[in-house]
């Protein structure tokens, strides 16, 4: 098996040198590059056509030489990193050098940059390590600018699930999962958070090794059965942290969780009990409900009504109304009281009713999304094909912008 692969890497293994040569070992990247090719003319520039000069040629033999003494040193711990092969030779040398106290010769810094962006180009294309942590990204730039520029009416959700999510990867040990628990109407943007989050920590986003999506009429319909799917849920989950030290495990229509499945799920939510388990695992739980809907719609109306914007509406006062209404759930109805008492939720995020020119933003969105032309007065053809309450008012979208992608189809040519 090891012969078989052998051609292959030593194809690689010329890739990398080229890539090498081609990037240049000048300095790391983000330095500025000669002006004029990627070797310093020692000469003076050579007429356009004729023979290099002596001073390029040297250049390029400097480079070569440069190249040739690193060479094995890269492919050996681009091996490892790979393929995972000879890292315990890697790791024990590297100790050595890190515990002799006699200088010896190092990797180069530019030798370090350069690894990471070709350990990063191969696993652009194939999954490098068992584990699927090499498939962690943590864009949470990206994951803001995307809520910013996408996420249309939700003021909190932006603010609380960014600040909330940087703050997590960015501590030194959590002792604890991060519980996040989102409620508000249908088509508010909760699942659309919940993929958004997947698409920016994880290369592969919800079809990462690292993210377990369980719908609760799906995946945990009859209660007859609650033992098994306890004893089920139990495995996966610790399946899923085993292959994966960050996972995003994610319960859509948790409002019909049964409270009995907090015994499978309470452990991994829980505060760890050593400095270590800390460091190695970093679990985020997201919990997406529809209850709560009612009371966040009654503080947006009533804001209305008192002519004040939604932008000050709040999260203390939303959050603190929205626990005494889950804490207030039926003993073995929902879960959320149970994890509420016991302090597991870390914020409860709540996503406020759209009204309708946010359904024209997400109208304009779907055109968008599909290369199709618009105008304004399509979109507010779209949104006013919506369902909007209260009766009277009239002011918030029923099925916010669930059903606005499918709307588009009637105005196709």
């Amino acid at each position: 098996m090891g012969q078989a692969r052998l051609p292959a890497r030593r194809g690689l293994g010329c890739c990398v040198l080229v890539l090498l040569l081609l990037l240049g070992g000048s300095g790391s990247p983000g330095t500025t590059p000669p002006p004029r090719g990627p070797w310093p003319q020692e000469q003076g520039p050579d007429p356009e056509g004729a023979p290099w000069g002596r001073g390029r040629y040297e250049a390029v033999k400097k480079h070569l030489g440069a190249v040739g003494a690193l060479s094995r040193q890269y492919w050996r711990i681009l091996a490892c990193r790979v393929w995972q092969e000879g890292c315990e030779e890697e790791e024990k040398q590297q100790e050595e050098r890190e515990a002799s106290p006699i200088p010896s010769w190092s990797f180069p810094l530019v030798g370090q940059d350069y690894l990471e962006i070709l350990s990063a180009w191969y696993c652009s294309f194939s999954k490098c390590c068992e584990t699927g942590d090499c498939r962690i990204i943590n864009n949470i730039t990206g994951l803001e600018a995307d809520l910013s520029g996408q996420l249309h009416g939700q003021h909190l959700a932006k603010e609380v699930v960014v600040r909330a999510v940087r703050g997590f990867l960015q501590s030194p040990g959590p002792r604890k999962a991060l519980v996040l628990s989102f409620h508000g109407w249908s088509g508010t943007g909760k699942n659309f958070v919940a993929r958004m989050v997947a698409g920016h920590l994880y290369r592969d986003g919800l079809r990462s090794d690292c993210v377990r999506v369980f719908v609760s009429l799906l995946h945990f319909p009859h209660h007859n059965y609650l033992d098994s799917y306890q004893a089920q849920l139990q495995r996966q989950l610790s399946e899923t942290l085993r292959r994966c030290r960050q996972p995003l495990l994610i319960f859509d229509e948790a409002e019909k969780l049964h409270s009995s499945l907090l015994d499978a799920i309470r452990p991994f939510m829980a505060q760890h009990h050593s400095q270590r388990q800390a460091d190695q695992q970093r679990p985020i739980f997201l919990f997406l409900s529809n209850l709560g809907g009612n009371t966040i719609n009654e503080v947006a109306l009533d804001f209305w009504r008192a002519g004040r914007a939604r932008e000050e509406i709040s999260l203390e006062l939303l959050e603190q109304r929205l626990r005494l209404e889950l804490q207030e759930a039926a003993e073995n109805g929902y879960a959320h009281s149970h994890l509420l008492r016991e302090n597991l939720i870390d914020f409860v995020v709540p996503f406020l009713p759209l009204e309708y020119q946010h359904v024209k933003l997400c109208a304009r969105d779907a055109f968008l999304a599909r290369g199709l032309p618009y105008t304004e007065a399509t979109l507010d053809q779209v949104a006013q094909m919506m369902v909007f309450v209260p009766k009277e008012e009239k002011l918030f979208s029923a099925q916010g912008c669930k059903s606005v992608p499918q709307r588009i189809n009637y105005f196709l040519p």
